[in-house]
């Protein structure tokens, strides 16, 4: 990194043209931490105590759990710290390190949303093949190959852009080190630059996305096939919290990473980053144990067995 570039560290605006609400902003995002750390602790609690839930579906869910208290712990501390303090600068070393544990669990995301998906098209679509496809070895294999895929990309995207020659500018308009921020203090030309990195954001997302699509296609096209309507509905009901959960992740993501360098706006891209790196992993122990009635009935018993009798 010191060969590429004179400059060692950068300054994040963050939201500070909203210093007059900096209180209020630091106990929104405070809270919003504090409860997404906490319903994702409890939904990994519930599933590993609960031998009810020790199924594929749940062993994926638990991976998305951790996966988003990680996510959100990369930003959300340093966004905290930025808003009190005077000093609003990070290193280098700190914002490559920022940019690549949040490229390392974004794709992995990507990649664990695909596989939930297909695990839900085996279910419903192969019910009778389920238990030999899913078996446990498999779906420890298919969560490492998502951590696998998301740690290649995040290092290839990190070395990338670190090595590219930063100019005298430092100032970062976002909250964290996020790609395109960080690409616009980049000396030169960066059009190349900026195609291979959709080039490469197209193939992370759309791929498991389209996945994701294709999956979705023939269980919906299963589910309507189905002569019972309580099936159906069951059916349904075990989708319809992932399909939440994709249609918010992917929707943001998408439009941030996938689109002409002449639609950038970087604060329009601050607020909806903000909507998928923090608000969204709040909304995942919501829409999991609000819309599922196995977690909502482990969550009982699970509270019921620490309340004494008398």
């Amino acid at each position: 990194m010191e060969n590429s570039t004179s400059v060692n560290a950068f300054i994040l605006l963050g939201f500070s043209n909203v210093s007059d609400f900096k209180l209020l902003f630091f106990i929104v995002f405070l809270c919003i931490y504090l409860v997404t750390v906490f319903g994702n602790v409890i939904i990994i609690v519930i599933i590993s105590v609960d031998a009810a839930l020790h199924t594929p579906m749940y062993f994926f869910l638990r991976n998305l759990s951790f996966l988003e208290i990680c996510y959100t712990s990369v930003t959300i501390p340093k966004l905290l710290e930025n808003i009190v303090a005077l000093d609003k600068t990070i290193s280098l070393r700190a914002c490559a390190t920022q940019m690549y544990f949040f490229l390392f669990f974004g794709a992995t995301e990507c990649c664990l949303l695909a596989i939930m998906a297909y695990d839900r098209y085996i279910a419903i679509c192969n019910p009778l093949r389920y238990s030999v496809i899913m078996r446990k070895r498999a779906c420890v294999h298919f969560a490492a190959l998502s951590w696998a895929c998301g740690c290649l990309v995040a290092v290839g995207h990190t070395t990338f852009i670190f090595h590219l020659p930063f100019c005298d500018s430092k100032v970062i308009n976002h909250f964290f080190c996020e790609i395109q921020p960080v690409l616009k203090l980049v000396c030169g030309d960066t059009y190349w630059n900026e195609i291979q990195i959709i080039v490469a954001a197209a193939f992370v997302i759309l791929m498991p996305f389209m996945l994701i699509l294709m999956s979705y296609f023939h269980i919906i096209s299963t589910i309507l096939r189905m002569q019972s309507a309580q099936s159906r509905q069951k059916a349904f009901s075990t989708c319809s919290s992932h399909l939440v959960v994709v249609s918010l992740f992917y929707g943001t993501a998408i439009f941030i990473y996938i689109r002409p360098k002449s639609s950038y706006s970087l604060n329009v891209d601050k607020l909806l980053s903000l909507f998928y790196s923090v608000i969204t992993p709040i909304l995942n122990p919501i829409i999991y144990s609000l819309r599922n009635k196995e977690v909502k009935g482990a969550l009982r018993k699970t509270v019921l067995k620490l309340i004494p009798s008398n």
